[in-house]
């Protein structure tokens, strides 16, 4: 796959991800879809997210995971490309990390 085709099914995974998560997600905390890993054979798909606050990350977590069959349907409304690949979601450990370092900046 060219890396213009995949970096274009990514950024639709995640806006489409986005949006389901903004709809059905309740307003107890703020989940942000942050970056989409698709696996070098198109089959995989995995929605990064990072949750604000961090108490309620385990919480937003069970969500998601509850609703993949959810987003995966909605994912292939939207997007028109064969095979529609597999969704899975993880915490983006990254960004929590990029965060810690801001705090820790800000303290000085």
């Amino acid at each position: 796959m060219s890396e213009y085709r995949t970096d274009k099914i990514t950024n639709h995974i995640k806006e489409l991800s986005a949006n389901f998560i903004e709809h059905e997600a309740g307003p107890t905390s703020l989940i942000t879809v942050t970056r989409v890993l698709l696996s070098a054979d198109g089959k995989n798909a995995t929605v990064m997210i990072s949750v604000l606050p961090r108490e309620k990350e385990q919480a937003a977590y069970g969500f998601v995971r509850r609703n993949l069959g959810e987003l995966r349907k909605y994912v292939t409304k939207g997007l028109k490309v064969h095979p529609i690949p597999f969704l899975s979601v993880e915490i983006d450990e990254g960004e929590k990390n990029r965060q810690k370092i801001d705090e820790l900046l800000m303290q000085k």
